[in-house]
């Protein structure tokens, strides 16, 4: 798999133009202790990043022309050769009309909750934001990996990651929540392999791979990564913002956030049985016919995504799988409930665990009611009844069928759609 390699940029000393003038400017301006370059304290060299095939990399056009290749963090894995990604350098937000706007007046530092960190992440995630570190965001941020992590954090101003460092807290990888940074800034030679990302969460129960944010070729991008990222592996630090403060999941380690991983299917663990009882209190009770409990199961993911749909999330957002927004809402006690009803007035699809050989309930024996009601009851010899038999099968995949459906779509089990469609 090739992934990419982020890389800073050193405007060339004998280069005239106003981009590499303010850069030079802009490097001068940070002492060396907050990643300012040596060079506006002693003679510094003048980098440019050269292909195999002789393609100079200009200033501010942001294409990779030369590759880099090494050990990662992962044991006898060598990476593969990676496109240089150049960032640009520490400035103010840009306007609409991209021209520089005003430097903040204010000195305070921004308080943000771990939430809306991944919440503005996700933004340009969904938005599918172009790497382009000559180019500016509507909201005013740098398009590369470091102006990413400024937006994320609300910083104000568009950093580099040879100043990221000043504005957050150095903390161990154990201690990684939503929200923090995973940061590798090379002080010996800032041109190579300097990156950042957002950390969105464990990924698995081995804390080897996290999901991480961050701003890649050719767009923004939320990934499994392997801990703590493909190259250079070893040199990211972790950080946690200086201005975060609690909100919705971020209190305590009873409640906050503890990553996509210790959900979905075959994970069982005490999140899942906390995630049930939530979702129960929120009005998702009909999925869960003995409670809520460590393993993960279909209830789970249908109540999930029951709550997700009612917040008015869509696609990836109401996936089923609980992030830290959902995980938030529910153990704060905030957000829409799980209606009793489908929006369109119908009953709730009460899940497929229900209708299954040797299953018994009331959901069964109403299906069972409502198949007879639409005339799809022919198969019943004495009626429906509680118990989930081969002659409810038969009558359901019948009225399946009677939809235009075929194959797998009509297999004479209940889904959302097939439940709508029948007590519509």
């Amino acid at each position: 798999m090739t992934v990419p390699v982020f890389e800073e940029y050193e405007p060339a000393a004998d280069c005239g133009c106003p981009g590499c003038a303010r850069r030079r400017r802009t490097a001068a301006a940070l002492p060396v202790r907050h990643g300012g370059h040596p060079a506006a304290h002693g003679a510094r060299r003048a980098l440019v990043l050269v292909t195999a095939a002789g393609v100079v990399l200009s200033c501010g056009a942001g294409q990779a022309a030369a590759t880099a290749a090494g050990r990662d963090g992962r044991t006898g894995t060598t990476a593969d050769p990676q496109p240089g990604t150049p960032q640009g350098p520490v400035g103010p937000l840009n306007s609409d009309g991209g021209s520089e706007a005003p430097a903040p007046t204010d000195t305070v530092q921004r308080t943000t909750t771990r939430a809306d960190i991944i919440a503005r992440a996700q933004k340009w995630v969904t938005a599918k934001v172009p790497y382009d570190m000559g180019a500016y965001w509507s909201d005013g941020y740098r398009q590369d990996c470091s102006g990413f992590v400024s937006m994320a954090w609300d910083l104000g101003t568009n950093e580099w990651t040879g100043s990221l460092a000043a504005f957050g807290t150095k903390i161990a990888r154990a201690d990684l929540r939503p929200g923090d940074i995973l940061l590798f800034h090379n002080l010996a030679d800032p041109s190579v392999g300097s990156h950042v990302t957002v950390f969105g969460g464990w990924a698995d129960d081995t804390h080897s791979h996290y999901l991480a944010y961050e701003q890649a070729r050719p767009n923004t991008r939320k990934a499994k990564t392997p801990m703590a990222y493909w190259s250079n592996s070893s040199k990211y630090v972790a950080y946690r913002y200086k201005g975060v403060v609690s909100g919705a999941g971020d209190s305590g380690t009873a409640t906050g956030f503890p990553g996509a991983g210790s959900f979905g299917p075959g994970a069982d663990n005490v999140y899942v049985a906390r995630l049930g009882q939530l979702l129960i209190a929120r009005g998702g009770e009909r999925f869960y016919r003995q409670g809520a409990g460590p393993r993960w199961s279909d209830a789970d993911e249908r109540a999930t995504r029951a709550f997700q749909l009612a917040q008015g999330w869509k696609g990836e957002h109401a996936d089923g799988i609980p992030g830290p927004a959902t995980w938030g809402l529910l153990v704060n006690g905030t957000g829409n409930r799980i209606p009793a009803v489908e929006p369109g007035g119908g009953a709730a699809f009460p899940g497929a665990s229900f209708f299954r050989p040797g299953q018994s309930g009331a959901h069964v024996q109403r299906l069972g009611e409502q198949l007879v009601k639409k005339g799809y009851g022919a198969h019943y010899v004495t009626g429906p009844g509680p118990r989930w038999t081969e002659v409810d099968r038969r009558n359901v995949e019948a009225f399946q069928r009677a939809q235009g459906w075929s194959g797998r779509a009509a297999d004479g089990y209940p889904g959302p759609e097939t439940w709508r469609r029948l007590f519509a």
